[in-house]
């Protein structure tokens, strides 16, 4: 399929995806009433874990973390890069290693037999290997980010006030005795 297919396919699927996921969640669930008009309360990590799977970085953007998002396109980016960096590499020793071993004079390796067959072998199976450990890393973002929208999600409504502080001074009791020390505190105000 070409690439203008399925990034168009893709969009798809999320726009129909997600306004019948919208509807259906407006009909299943009791409206929330509370005096604030606050977000997190209708926040639901459940949507934002599918809005993660359908569309890398729209759990976050659900999330309201922003700044995420071009670290999660980042990482799916780079390993596609590396993806297509090692997957050309590979095929391109395969292909000399395949005319070295054809055992037909006429045809001539990209490297005119500088290499031998093994080493170019090798070096194909390098590449191979580096192109697999590609694609498990694509496969890991992928995941981490859907797992970073679900616990983001989760910790939406956890309150970190300002009434909670870390104080930091002199040791009192080490200070009675001549020595220097630190004393950490916490304070809940």
């Amino acid at each position: 399929m070409r690439p203008l297919f399925r990034i168009i396919l893709l969009l798809a699927c999320t726009i129909i995806g997600s306004a019948a996921y919208a509807q259906r969640d407006s009909i299943d669930r009791p409206a929330i009433i509370t005096d604030t008009l606050d977000w997190r309360y209708g926040h639901s990590p459940r949507k934002a874990s599918i809005l993660s799977a359908v569309l890398p970085g729209a759990g976050q953007v659900y999330n309201r973390k922003y700044w995420k998002v071009p670290i999660v396109i980042g990482g799916l980016g780079v390993s596609y890069a590396f993806i297509r960096e090692n997957n050309s590499q590979y095929q391109r020793y395969k292909d000399a290693y395949l005319a070295l071993t054809d055992n037909d004079p006429g045809t001539v390796d990209e490297f005119e037999g500088r290499f031998s067959a093994q080493s170019v072998l090798n070096v194909a199976d390098t590449y191979r290997k580096w192109r697999d450990l590609s694609y498990i890393a694509i496969g890991a973002v992928y995941i981490l980010n859907i797992v970073d929208a679900s616990v983001d999600a989760h910790f939406v409504r956890f309150d970190v006030g300002r009434d909670l502080g870390l104080n930091v001074g002199p040791s009192l009791p080490l200070a009675a005795q001549g020595t220097a020390g630190l004393s950490f505190s916490l304070a809940f105000r």
